[in-house]
């Protein structure tokens, strides 16, 4: 059982690791909205790919949807982190720059899990569409509104209204693979806590409080979607 000089390790005392893992939780929440948002676009883009493009837009979203939930994340994380690199080090030498150009560790995982989420996303976003009818639409335009306004006030409610629930839950997976980006040298939570574990060699009790720091960060963040999802209900919800 962990005793009290232990349990001080935690904390924000002269030998604690309290500022340093909150300092690490809030680099993760950092990079996982950073992710979201990019994969939100990413996903906005392939789900009109899908519906609007054409054929040569539509399939290209759906190889990118397809390879991208098909392929390991850490993969993923790797081949931005190291291919990234030889990129923008390719690109140098083409400028005349002769030394090694990196991609830090918050760059390309954000952008790793962004592409990532942003497969799912477009899922998420296109069943949100289908989800709405096509005579919603064309009702509005009777009444003489603009496509933006019919866009606006009648169409993106219910979009966001029916796109919500996946949304959350993509965001939960966005957080959680937000550990992964920890081989690339980001000192995110995870990291944190396996600096912490080896510095102190208490390795079950930073583990078991880096579990409960992602899950405070996931609950709180549930929470806001949840809210959301109740708030987006409340006309609909009446109307019924």
């Amino acid at each position: 059982m962990m005793g009290l000089p232990s349990l001080a390790l935690t904390g924000f005392g002269p030998t604690g690791w309290g500022a340093q893992l909150l300092w690490a939780a809030g680099m993760t929440v950092a990079v996982s909205v950073t992710a979201f948002a990019i994969g939100l676009a990413i996903g906005g883009l392939g789900a009109w790919a899908k519906l609007s493009g054409g054929r040569v837009a539509g399939w290209l979203a759906t190889a990118y949807t397809t390879v991208l939930r098909g392929v390991p994340d850490l993969l993923v994380i790797y081949l931005f982190y190291f291919g990234g690199s030889q990129v923008l080090t390719s690109i140098g030498r083409w400028m005349g720059h002769d030394g090694f150009v990196g991609l830090n560790g918050f760059t390309a995982g954000a952008l790793a899990v962004a592409v990532v989420s942003g497969a799912y996303q477009t899922e998420v976003i296109r069943g949100a569409v289908g989800a709405v009818s096509r005579g919603q639409g064309e009702a509005g335009r009777t009444l003489g509104l603009s496509r933006w306004r019919v866009l606006r006030h009648v169409l993106a409610p219910q979009i966001l209204r029916a796109a919500l629930p996946g949304m959350g839950n993509v965001w939960q997976l966005v957080v959680k693979e937000s550990a992964l980006i920890s081989v690339t040298g980001l000192v995110e939570l995870l990291r944190q806590v396996s600096v912490a574990a080896g510095s102190t060699r208490e390795p079950f009790l930073f583990y078991v409080t880096g579990a409960a720091l992602y899950l405070v960060i996931t609950s709180m963040s549930g929470a806001l979607f949840q809210a959301a999802e109740r708030h987006s209900r409340r006309g609909w919800t009446a109307a019924r």
